[in-house]
């Protein structure tokens, strides 16, 4: 191994491990329904949540199921895969899924982004949660 090739190696960021949102052993560790309380308040409150770690973030929306993959289109921009959970006549839940590291100002601007899309294609954006591998 050549001088360069050890400099490589020292400097190089180790790899991050990748979260599978399919993953068995993914479990709630933080979940936000309530518009009143600030997703800064509801991190902070979660003694299960790992800050540091990947988390697969999961919005919750009622869609018009005419709707739905106008919706799933306009989120894989961003990487978000959706996936239908159920039906109940015309309106779908589905589950808005994307991994990535946590922060108060991130969930912020995502539930508003949530809520904007579902108000626009007539529909509702309740909540998310976070899921992280269990113990």
């Amino acid at each position: 191994m050549s001088w360069l090739e050890k400099l490589r190696d020292l400097v190089r960021k180790p790899e991050k491990a990748v979260l599978d949102p399919d993953s068995p052993g993914l479990r709630v560790v933080v979940s936000a329904f309530d518009p009143a309380v600030a997703d800064s308040a509801v991190l902070a409150g979660s003694p299960g949540w790992a800050s540091e770690a990947p988390a697969v973030l999961v919005h919750h929306l009622v869609l018009p199921a005419e709707r739905v993959e106008e919706a799933a289109a306009i989120l894989a921009q961003d990487g978000y895969d959706l996936r239908e959970q159920s039906r109940d006549g015309d309106r779908v839940l589905a589950h808005a899924r994307r991994v990535q590291v946590l922060d108060a100002l991130h969930c912020a601007q995502e539930r508003s982004r949530m809520a904007g899309l579902a108000q626009r294609l007539g529909g509702d954006a309740p909540g998310w949660e976070a899921w992280q591998p269990g113990d």
